[in-house]
């Protein structure tokens, strides 16, 4: 969770739930601000066909459906028996998706002297712990602090509210109902065959949970057990907490030899001509969230693409992609870019990891 400017409804989601996250979170990816101003229509909360059923009925339902699945009755009792809806977590989602915030004030919001300060005291606190993550999974330590800062704050801030309870809420609300539905069998997995409390689950309104705001599908896939106690536990363990979101990277692609890209200058006209003549493509997140083509740093200093204190590029053999934001800014992004798409498919969370990460460096 990132405190209360944006609850993160995270990576956490599938690739096809994440394009409803995109909406809500992040800045259009290529193209002019008419496009963007465009695609406001498509992101208002379109209204419900038909209103949910009650909800103890609809709770009846699930608890009958967890059974034959095969759940221990006494489980399933002690995480389904009382739930009641939360009226504040359909209200966060809504407003989530509604909610677009420019670029330069999400990040003000997130690329605090604070956080960059206590960021730089886990990098030493935690250089040891890092070192090793980094030699067992390949992700450089200021990456997996980054995002460790931006989800909960260094663990600060990982929301008190039940797990089951949210997951039950946006289950029962039919906006998203299969997906979330889905994701609260996973939480019953987690606490059948994890050695985790029932009662400690918790995490943000959209079920969100622990230090890393895993949601209990990207739980199953990626938390690691480092601390060698027998459970993966995200909520309490730094260990495992780090390791978890370092494997969640590697998963996704991660290049140790290699930065995430640089926020560069384009003349207006080498940006229009650019966008001419260079074709936008999926990134695997959502059709909403475009980068160009990947080409070579030479090719992209040829258009008159220039770092942002106005040098030429650098010379290196690396593909990048480029980024043009609806606020005018430009950036060049490789491949470590899209694995930190992946953790939460929003360009402008992207970029919030990443300065972060040449903040804390």
């Amino acid at each position: 969770m990132d405190g209360p400017v944006n609850e993160p409804d995270h990576h956490r989601e599938s690739r096809r739930a994440n394009s409803v996250r995109i909406r809500a979170c992040s800045i259009a990816g290529v193209g002019v601000l008419s496009f963007v101003i465009a695609l406001v229509g498509q992101m208002s909360p379109k209204p419900t066909a038909q209103p949910p059923r009650p909800f103890q009925a609809w709770l009846a339902n699930l608890t009958d459906e967890a059974m034959r699945r095969g759940f221990d009755r006494r489980l399933v009792t002690r995480a389904l028996s009382g739930l009641q809806p939360l009226p504040r977590v359909i209200e966060a989602d809504r407003a989530q998706v509604a909610s677009s915030p420019a670029l330069d004030i999400y990040l003000s919001q997130r690329l605090t002297s604070d956080r960059i300060a206590r960021g730089r005291e886990q990098m030493l606190e935690h250089r040891s712990l890092l070192g090793r993550i980094e030699r067992l999974f390949g992700v450089q330590p200021r990456f997996v602090v980054a995002i460790w800062g931006v989800e909960t704050g260094y663990g600060a801030h990982t929301g008190d509210v039940p797990v089951f309870q949210a997951l039950a809420t946006l289950a029962w609300d039919p906006r998203r109902a299969p997906y979330f539905r889905e994701e609260l069998f996973q939480a019953l997995s987690i606490g059948q065959q994890e050695d985790i409390a029932i009662e400690s689950m918790t995490g943000s309104w959209a079920g969100a949970m622990g230090q890393p705001q895993f949601m209990p599908s990207s739980y199953a896939k990626y938390a690691v057990d480092f601390d060698g106690d027998g459970r993966r536990d995200i909520w309490r363990s730094i260990p495992d907490t780090l390791a978890s979101i370092a494997n969640y990277l590697r998963t996704f692609g991660w290049h140790n030899t290699e930065t995430w890209g640089r926020e560069v200058r384009v003349t207006i006209a080498a940006r229009n001509r650019i966008l001419r003549s260079v074709m936008a493509r999926e990134t695997g997140c959502g059709a909403i969230r475009r980068l160009t083509t990947r080409r070579q740093l030479g090719e992209w200093g040829a258009d008159g693409v220039r770092m942002a204190n106005d040098l030429p590029l650098p010379r290196a053999d690396i593909g990048a992609s480029l980024v043009l934001t609806a606020d005018t800014r430009t950036f060049l992004v490789y491949r470590n870019f899209e694995s930190i798409l992946a953790y939460n498919c929003s360009l402008a969370y992207a970029l919030s990891v990443a300065m972060l990460a040449d903040a804390v460096r």
